[in-house]
């Protein structure tokens, strides 16, 4: 197993192969950023599970696969099926799938090109994006978030496919409810939630000072 400075050069080096120099130097900001000080506000959302036109979801392009991971053993026969280590892209994806997180990754072909993140427990919960929203696992709700489209294909509704294998896939487990939290900014993903029938029900403001944390939900 990598070790996580083996990680983070492999996933810079991904990156700078299939991003570019300044998706680079971007991500690495946000990433370094992200550990001194975060201030972020969320809009909060319920999406209670039921049917759906599948038709809505369906991509702008073919040859597709979606692969759930919910283990590193898992993430090992990906590497080895698909030459592609999740671990090695994503430098915390080996400690989301050691606290029971599950990565739902698309390919097209077989290269990589969307990933989403479910937990069904606080414990996953906390290593997605550490936001504490209150999710009832005990009731029948999961909480989704940490999604990802690579920048070669984006506006290919490859957020709406993947939101749709997620529902499925909580949906065939009796999950009842998903819950997320959505940056204010991401137009995208607001649009996404809406589409699943997703409610808001809070905006929430969160700032984050090295290990100080301070949240709040305003109800809406």
């Amino acid at each position: 197993m990598m070790s996580w400075a083996s990680a983070a050069f492999s996933r810079a080096r991904d990156i700078y192969r299939t991003d570019g120099a300044f998706t680079l130097l971007k991500t690495s900001f946000d990433y370094i950023r992200r550990h001194i000080f975060v201030y972020n506000s969320y809009y909060l959302y319920v999406m209670p599970l039921g049917e759906l036109n599948e038709a809505e979801f369906l991509p702008q392009i073919g040859d597709l696969t979606c692969k759930i991971i919910s283990s590193n053993q898992e993430a090992d026969e990906l590497a080895a099926s698909f030459s592609f280590d999740i671990r090695r892209r994503f430098v915390d994806a080996k400690k989301k799938l050691d606290n029971g997180a599950i990565a739902f990754c698309i390919f097209v072909g077989k290269e990589f090109a969307s990933i989403g993140w479910v937990s069904l427990t606080q414990e996953s919960q906390n290593t997605l994006d550490a936001l504490p929203l209150k999710v009832e696992y005990s009731a029948g709700e999961a909480y989704v978030g940490a999604a990802e489209t690579i920048p070669k294909y984006r506006n290919n509704r490859l957020l709406k496919y993947g939101s749709l294998k997620r529902r499925q896939f909580l949906t065939e487990k009796g999950i009842r409810v998903m819950r997320a939290a959505v940056a204010e900014s991401t137009i995208a993903s607001h649009r996404v939630s809406a589409r699943l029938g997703g409610k808001i029900y809070a905006k929430a403001h969160h700032i984050k000072i090295l290990w100080w944390n301070y949240w709040k939900e305003n109800p809406q």
